[in-house]
């Protein structure tokens, strides 16, 4: 896969991350958790993929300094690319790792995890999500 396609691969998944918070689309089923303070998504765009009851949804998250997006799972990969400033991202089993505009991420299916801008300006993440239909797009996680 070249390096482009795997950038823009990582870019949907990012959003997808992104998009984990915030208002859901009028045709996500189930309500959505209300955005932390300090967070915004907005969706870029959903569309229907070739594997049955699956969809790409493609966000952007901005997080003011200090902003957390707390614990949460998502119904399928997430690919994220971090668009400007800085994101500390904790995945549950491992050591948090922080990111730079530039930077890339994925988060499997199903897996716990937790982002917070760690720098003083705001941070943008597009995230790509591959998820399946009808299903939250995030579920907090106690």
């Amino acid at each position: 896969m070249t390096n482009r396609r795997l950038t823009t691969h990582l870019i949907v998944a990012i959003a997808l991350l992104a998009g984990t918070w915030g208002a859901q689309a009028v045709a996500q089923p189930k309500a959505a958790a209300p955005a932390p303070t300090g967070f915004k998504r907005t969706e870029l765009q959903r569309h229907d993929l070739s594997t049955p009851n699956h969809e790409t949804v493609q966000a952007k998250g901005e997080f003011e300094p200090g902003a957390v997006v707390p614990k949460h799972t998502h119904p399928g990969e997430e690919v994220g690319f971090i668009l400007s400033g800085e994101l500390t991202v904790e995945v549950e089993g491992k050591p948090a790792q922080t990111f730079k505009a530039g930077d890339v991420f994925f988060i499997p299916a199903g897996t716990v995890h937790a982002g917070k801008n760690t720098s003083k300006a705001p941070t943008v993440v597009i995230s790509t999500y591959i998820v399946e239909k009808g299903k939250p797009l995030a579920t907090p996680v106690k």
